[in-house]
């Protein structure tokens, strides 16, 4: 991965112990945009084809949960197949423009918090242990490249909420 053309955030540069605490720091700063914007302005659409500020909050609420079940079924099992976490069906499933800003953003830190547990547990062959990822396209992936996708995850999303909530 090389620098994110959209929202600048470098991931390749970060370290093993960097990638837990930009997860930690990436999720605070979800959690304080869930906080400091009014609930109606956080469910509305300023953009076309785009989530809203909320959306995206419960979004990265559910990557943080799936990346660390996917990270602790690498740990056991031999080059998991990872399902799809079915992104947008979940979005309109669990509705999740209709939400508690508040509660999704406990969810963020809780599912952060164990995330970062996750890996602060693993060693060096934790690390690199494999799955097979389908996204951007299948392959096999390392945890590490699983962690880094995660902190890009948290990154891109929230300069997506910012760039939304700044627009209504």
């Amino acid at each position: 991965m090389a620098p994110c053309a959209e929202c600048g955030y470098d991931v390749d540069s970060l370290d093993r112990n960097e990638i837990r605490r930009a997860i930690t720091e990436l999720a605070g700063e979800h959690c304080r945009v869930l906080a400091s914007v009014p609930a109606e302005r956080l469910r509305d659409h300023p953009r076309p084809a785009s989530w809203s500020a909320l959306e995206y909050g419960c979004h990265i609420r559910d990557v943080l949960r799936f990346q660390r079940e996917r990270i602790t079924r690498a740990q056991t099992g031999d080059t998991p197949e990872f399902a799809s976490m079915r992104r947008d069906e979940r979005a309109v499933e669990e509705r999740y423009n209709d939400q508690d800003p508040e509660q999704v953003s406990a969810e963020i830190a809780t599912a952060a918090r164990q995330l970062t547990q996750t890996l602060a547990g693993l060693d060096d062959v934790g690390w690199v242990r494999t799955g097979i990822y389908n996204w951007p396209e299948r392959a096999v992936r390392t945890m590490e490249w699983l962690a880094r996708l995660t902190v890009h995850e948290l990154a891109h999303h929230l300069f997506d909420e910012r760039r939304l909530v700044a627009s209504v």
